[in-house]
């Protein structure tokens, strides 16, 4: 290639981690070297309010979209559970890849610990600013406190140290891919078939100009079939039930002896974030789109 690939990114210490293994991924692969654009997003911006308060969706994705359609970059990479399910016109997700853990990572100061429903004492703190977190946590725990929790992955940490929760919720294989130190407090991984992660989490995407071939043949290269299939079919129930980074579901697919297992909740939350009821469903289906098409029977037959 003539010149340098132009990589947008967000500046968090993850979003630089997973732009330098998508760069050098294209170097090994495509032969493409790179550099890197740090665009900021809505979601940098503004860290004094809960995601659901915050207008509109895609506070993560926005700006770097807007940067690719302008030609300011060649491509840009995402966590894939940030990116809506609609793509902006001139745009194509190039290459889904990289699925570490897709779990939810708890982490508990020590005197937090207890034997409530999600092994936390009555009354307990818990931090995040996700409806989907906060839904499912407080039908495994309905006596938790709630308290929205902004900020990078190594400031939340610090939060939780300094004493301002009893417990948070985060990303495993954010915490993973960072090699996080946490030291002094109780990490537990919440499996799949309890609490439910975001459809996509733990891959990442990438976005390119749908009529830039050098780019979109460079990041070809590093597609993950297998994984885009999976990831798709929890994103199409995310998309088939109207959602956007408000809507507190939770959904996973993996291969089963039915061809896609896949397993899909739905918290319905009071306007205090109090109490939530949970509607969880598990389906199967050939491919990813049929068990998708499942889940959206059985979730909209639950709320009737």
């Amino acid at each position: 290639m003539s010149s340098p690939l132009r990589i947008g990114t967000r500046g968090s210490d993850l979003a630089l981690w997973q732009t330098s293994r998508v760069a050098e991924m294209l170097r090994q692969r495509a032969g493409a070297e790179s550099e890197f654009v740090i665009v900021h997003t809505a979601g940098d911006a503004d860290r004094s309010r809960a995601l659901h308060e915050l207008p509109g969706s895609g506070f993560f994705t926005r700006e770097l979209q807007a940067a690719l359609a302008a030609g300011e970059v060649d491509l840009v990479v995402n966590s894939l559970k940030d990116l809506p399910t609609d793509e902006p016109e001139g745009l194509a997700v190039g290459a889904v890849l990289l699925r570490q853990d897709p779990r939810e990572l708890l982490l508990v100061r020590p005197e937090a610990l207890g034997d409530g429903g999600l092994g936390l004492a009555p009354g307990v703190v818990l931090g995040t600013s996700s409806l989907r977190r906060a839904g499912q946590a407080l039908a495994l725990q309905p006596d938790l406190v709630i308290k929205p929790l902004r900020g990078n992955l190594p400031t939340r940490v610090q939060r939780l140290r300094d004493g301002g929760f009893g417990a948070i919720l985060l990303a495993a294989a954010g915490v993973e891919r960072l090699g996080l130190d946490l030291d002094g407090l109780t990490a537990v991984r919440l499996d799949v078939e309890r609490f439910l992660p975001a459809p996509g989490q733990g891959a990442l995407a990438v976005e390119v100009r749908a009529g830039d071939g050098e780019a979109a043949r460079a990041v070809a290269q590093l597609h993950e079939p297998d994984v885009a299939e999976l990831t798709g079919c929890e994103r199409a129930v995310l998309k088939g039930m109207g959602g956007g980074c408000h809507l507190p579901l939770g959904a996973f697919a993996r291969r089963g002896e039915r061809g896609i297992d896949l397993i899909a909740a739905l918290a319905e939350l009071d306007e205090g974030v109090t109490r939530s009821r949970l509607q969880r469903v598990r389906v199967g289906g050939a491919d990813g789109a049929t068990a998708a098409r499942a889940a959206l029977a059985a979730l909209r037959g639950a709320a009737a």
